[in-house]
């Protein structure tokens, strides 16, 4: 239907002074006309349904509005209301129907519900505020007016990625990020230059969907705590209302469309962290704001009793395969890409996605088949984070048609252990840092898959990973019970903050390893935001509910460790540089393979238990049809090796072009070409080495 025939529109019944007429039943949520709004909602076990007018910033509806029976068309309730304006009024739903708790159905007209679908969320519009004491959200109808530019240049696939991922509130809060608008997405904006600057080509925002920061609220010894991380979703289609620089009022949410217009004319696309798995909600002692009022039953998945399954811990369980939640998220995602022009996404604790509704796993989820086929969706990254809060553990089997990618978590485990020593880590390395095809063999899963990853929100900073041994969550409330244990770090000799210069040092080194080691391993790199320069968070593994300086970033460390922000910035202009590093191009006319493994001889590949000393060498050519060899060598031995590089025929040689054990040195400017090949690993440290004619 055009607009013409929308304003042609003439109401069929008068319901408590408002002109109304059945709606459009394949809209969902709220949808402004120039003469109306039309509302839909959908329920299947209600037996009634009003919608409620409030004006702006107050608690009691000056209107309610029942929707006639008639009006309703199998279970959808759609309704054109005449003559209202949209910057006038905000709205909720009251729905009845049976309560049979045991059967899942808890419906309580009393309580004011928020539109599944709206696209503007108010009740919480300062950062830290709580919801009102009424304790319920109303929603805002919007237009998309927004003008986008066209993206400056073609976005990369997605081995071609540096992801950065990062806080939108806590990378620039502190007052050392020098923005004028800290902890929000203009504050972001500010520092696109300082992105580029670094060779950032995808940003990873952690949860952006409007959340209740203020939930589970607390206060320990004397610091208030909140819900930090945001992955407690209140709506799926709007955007955190708290992150915004000025109170956003049918503004379209302008000021992230802003934000990422910027970033792709910088050449940076964006990945949403998308939280599908649960809701604020929680279990039975949670709030009651919208899912459980309208189908609690068909939105989470309950068990024969009528009690929430916990495979998110967080309370509840999304129903992810039932079409009509299925239907949502589909079309959640959709809006992101089409109203937000969002690039990818990344799914918290995927495997619940696939999920039964029985709870438990399916061969071919649904969902997942739907968004890998989706053609709006064509286009956009899936990375699943292949695991969930129940015990399934997916990476390498998570069900992809040949379009999901995912978290390696392997590859963080795996690297971490050998990376600091471990023994019997060494075949497992190399298999990560050659793209993990045991776990993602081409043949079966395509390529792209592997997003590598050392260090993400959820465990230690990289700089903590070399500084404790143990977590120190104490800060969190729980005795530092919280958090996992599993972090395999190592504090290079004293726990915590040190002025030894010799520890200092070592971590420098190790994570300048770590650097160089992501930075030439197939697959797509990731870290966390403050990495590049020695962000710490003291020791905290789980600062979910840090909104302080543990989480925010300490901009004043980009100079204090500048030596580590250089050699950063310099391993992903290498990678860059290198696309040998990134997939498989033209033969290398020197016969040498695409890949293959070396020990402290070349060409030996007897990997053992106690094997510390790893090369990788990637060979090729370039896009000029050059010669493209780069040689990756790892000891983590605490002692030096002596290393002897693949033969070159005459007139190539090898040189040097990091040595991460010469310190603020690491990256060597001036070429050393080796005459014999030999070339001395300090102890715990990684080299790359690259071909050159005398």
């Amino acid at each position: 239907m055009d607009e013409m025939q929308v304003r042609n529109l003439k109401p069929q019944d008068c319901i408590q002074g408002f002109q109304v007429r059945p709606g459009f039943y394949e809209m969902n949520g709220a949808t402004a006309f120039p003469n109306g709004v039309n509302f839909t909602m959908i329920s299947f076990s209600a037996v009634s349904c009003e919608l409620l007018l409030f004006r702006r910033q107050e608690s009691v509806p000056y209107a309610r509005i029942p929707f006639p029976p008639h009006y309703r068309v199998g279970n959808v309730y759609s309704m054109f209301v005449f003559g209202l304006k949209i910057d006038e009024f905000e709205y909720a739903y009251s729905i009845d129907g049976p309560y049979e708790p045991e059967k899942g159905l808890i419906f309580d007209p009393s309580k004011y519900l928020l539109d599944p679908y709206a696209k503007a969320v108010t009740g919480q519009s300062e950062w830290g505020k709580k919801l009102s004491e009424e304790g319920f959200y109303k929603a805002r109808v919007i237009q998309h007016n927004f003008r986008w530019d066209p993206p400056s240049r073609s976005f990369p696939s997605l081995k071609d990625c540096i992801i950065y991922e990062m806080h939108v509130r806590g990378f620039t809060q502190d007052p050392s990020s020098g923005v004028s608008h800290p902890g929000t997405f203009a504050g972001i904006r500010e520092k696109i230059p300082y992105l580029k600057e670094l060779g950032i080509n995808a940003v990873e925002f952690m949860p952006v969907f409007e959340f209740d920061e203020t939930r589970g609220i607390r206060e320990v010894n004397g610091r208030r705590l909140l819900d930090y991380w945001g992955y407690n979703p209140v709506c799926f289609f709007a955007p955190n209302t708290s992150y915004t620089s000025e109170v956003e009022y049918n503004r379209e949410g302008k000021e992230l469309k802003d934000l990422i217009n910027t970033l792709h004319q910088n050449g940076i696309q964006v990945i949403l962290d998308v939280v599908f798995n649960h809701t604020a909600e929680g279990n039975e002692q949670g709030p009651y704001f919208s899912f459980k009022g309208i189908d609690n039953q068909i939105y989470y998945m309950l068990t024969p009793d009528g009690h929430y399954y916990n495979f998110s811990g967080c309370g509840n369980t999304i129903n992810c395969n039932h079409p009509v939640v299925r239907e949502m998220i589909l079309n959640c995602l959709r809006y992101w890409v089409t109203q937000y022009h969002v690039d990818g996404f990344r799914f918290d604790l995927a495997s619940i996605l696939g999920r039964s509704e029985d709870a438990s796993p399916m061969s071919r989820p649904p969902l997942l088949e739907s968004l890998a086929y989706d053609p709006i969706l064509y286009d956009v990254e899936l990375i699943a984070e292949a695991w969930d809060a129940g015990g399934l553990y997916q990476v390498g089997s998570f069900p992809s048609w040949n379009r999901w990618a995912e978290w390696n978590g392997k590859y963080r485990d795996d690297l971490r252990s050998f990376l600091k020593g471990d023994g019997g880590f060494a075949q497992a390395a190399a298999s990560r840092i050659l793209g993990s095809p045991d776990l993602y063999p081409p043949e079966k899963r395509g390529k792209d898959v592997s997003v590598n990853f050392i260090t993400c929100h959820d465990g230690f900073t990289l700089y903590d990973l070399y500084a404790y041994n143990q977590k120190h969550n104490e800060a969190n409330g729980w005795d530092n019970t919280d958090g996992s244990d599993d972090n395999r770090s190592w504090n290079c000799g004293e726990e915590g903050e040190t002025d030894n210069p010799e520890v200092r040092t070592l971590r420098f080194r190790m994570i300048k390893n770590a650097c160089a080691v992501l930075m030439c391993s197939r697959g797509t790199p990731m870290f966390f935001a403050g990495d590049e320069f020695g962000n710490t968070q003291y020791g905290n593994n789980n600062a979910y509910c840090q909104d302080n300086e543990i989480s925010w970033l300490n901009w004043e460390n980009a100079e204090k460790n500048r030596e580590l922000l250089e050699f950063f910035r310099f391993m992903i202009a290498l990678r860059r540089e290198h696309e040998i590093l990134r997939k498989d191009t033209a033969p290398c006319s020197l016969g040498f393979p695409f890949t293959s493994l070396h020990g402290t001889m070349p060409w030996d590949q007897q990997l053992a238990w106690d094997t510390r000393v790893l090369g990788v060498m990637f060979a090729g050519r370039d896009g000029q049809g050059r010669d493209d060899i780069l040689y990756l060598a790892m000891n983590m031995f605490w002692k030096p090796v002596e290393l002897q590089l693949p033969e070159l025929p005459a007139p190539y040689c090898w040189y040097p072009a990091v040595d991460t054990f010469r310190g603020a040195e690491a990256v060597i400017r001036k070429e050393e070409l080796l005459a014999d090949r030999r070339y001395v690993l300090q102890p715990r440290s990684v080299c790359v080495f690259l071909v050159k004619e005398r």
